[in-house]
């Protein structure tokens, strides 16, 4: 079974309050918004120019800072120092509370508490053994002979005598006495409760019966019915003054005047999110026809003179100048390294050959094959 779809709501009908508030209230807030939102996008494209120009190098320098003075030297203390010296104090300290708290008490342990906790065991057998064979023949087995004694004793001057007793004696005489019950106390309860208690307790039934129905009646129509009569008429009274004129008001001034309200409101509203769309797209056009005017006044002329003469002459001077100077510089380095590299040797082979003259030449010492 397929549903119909629900026909589209039409669209409801706006009122001529709506249509004779919306304008104006539109163009008094336009003129309100328009200067807020150009303010607005002025902050905002200073505090992006702020961000891109000065906070992001600030943060990048102190980031490079703090790695480079605190973090690196920090690690470093850290992997070289600090470390290899905790671990050192913590094997000292290990060694030291081993020595102190743990080695004498395993020894007195091993050495001195398990020989002792072992003798004491076997002497503790040896006594356990001697005094549960004296408690158990001098005095379990005593105790339980006379209890058994006594258990007979008892049996032979009350149990056997109650015993015939009851059945001799007591069992007659109750049975006698049942015989009495049931014949002067029973039956003549039972008949008094039959033949006189019985219509008695019906007359008073009766009797309740018809005074509890007057007095009902008397309190029904005596005090229930004027009570009913009275609530009625005072909640009928504040009706009158009070929820009557309440309704009255709610709906024929509240309800006219909040749905008023409502659609001033949302007037306001409206007008308040096309104003800021409206100043938007008018903040955009001028912030942009200003951008494009300080680029063609500022920025174009600087992107040509870069372009067009201080790139070419630093190319020329890199090229012409500085490159050819670079290596004069680094061809005479390479000419006074040469010359200095001369003068070691030439000192360094001077020093030996006078070594040589007046000490002699060293006397190298034969090697010995299998020494290797």
């Amino acid at each position: 079974m397929t549903v119909a779809p629900r026909p589209a709501a039409p669209p409801e009908a706006e009122g001529c309050l709506a249509v004779a508030v919306r304008w104006p209230v539109r163009v008094v807030v336009l003129l309100l918004v328009v200067p807020v939102r150009m303010a607005w996008d002025a902050l905002v494209a200073c505090g992006r120019v702020l961000r891109r120009v000065l906070w992001q190098p600030l943060v990048r320098g102190l980031g490079w800072l703090a790695h480079t003075f605190v973090a690196v030297p920090a690690g470093r203390l850290w992997r070289w120092v600090l470390a290899p010296v905790g671990r050192g104090v913590g094997v000292a300290l290990v060694w030291l509370g081993k020595a102190l708290f743990v080695w004498p008490w395993v020894a007195l342990w091993r050495h001195v508490l398990t020989p002792l906790g072992h003798g004491l065991r076997a002497a503790a057998r040896g006594v356990g053994a001697a005094v549960v064979w004296l408690v158990r023949y001098g005095l379990v087995v005593p105790v339980v002979a006379l209890w058994t004694g006594f258990v007979w004793l008892l049996r032979v001057l009350f149990v056997w005598p109650a015993q015939w007793m009851y059945r001799r004696l007591l069992t007659p005489a109750g049975h006698g006495l049942s015989w009495l019950w049931r014949t002067l106390l029973v039956l003549p309860a039972v008949w008094t409760y039959a033949h006189v208690l019985t219509p008695l307790g019906h007359g008073l039934r009766a009797a309740a019966r018809g005074i509890g129905a007057a007095v009902v009646w008397l309190v029904r129509y005596g005090l229930v019915v004027p009570v009913v009569a009275l609530w009625t008429g005072f909640v009928w009274l504040l009706r009158a003054l009070f929820v009557w004129p309440a309704q009255w008001t709610y709906r024929w001034l509240l309800t006219p005047l909040g749905r008023a309200l409502a659609v001033v409101g949302r007037e306001i509203r409206d007008a308040f999110v096309m104003a800021w769309s409206a100043a938007g797209r008018i903040s955009r056009a001028v912030f942009g026809f200003l951008g494009r005017l300080l680029k063609w006044i500022f920025v174009a002329p600087v992107v040509q003179v870069w372009r067009h003469v201080v790139r070419p002459a630093g190319r020329g001077l890199r090229d012409h100048v500085w490159r050819p100077a670079a290596g004069a510089v680094r061809e005479a380095g390479r000419a006074v390294r040469g010359a200095l590299a001369a003068a070691r040797a030439s000192a360094r082979q001077t020093r030996a050959e006078l070594r040589r003259a007046l000490f002699g030449a060293p006397r190298k010492e034969p090697r010995d094959p299998l020494s290797r």
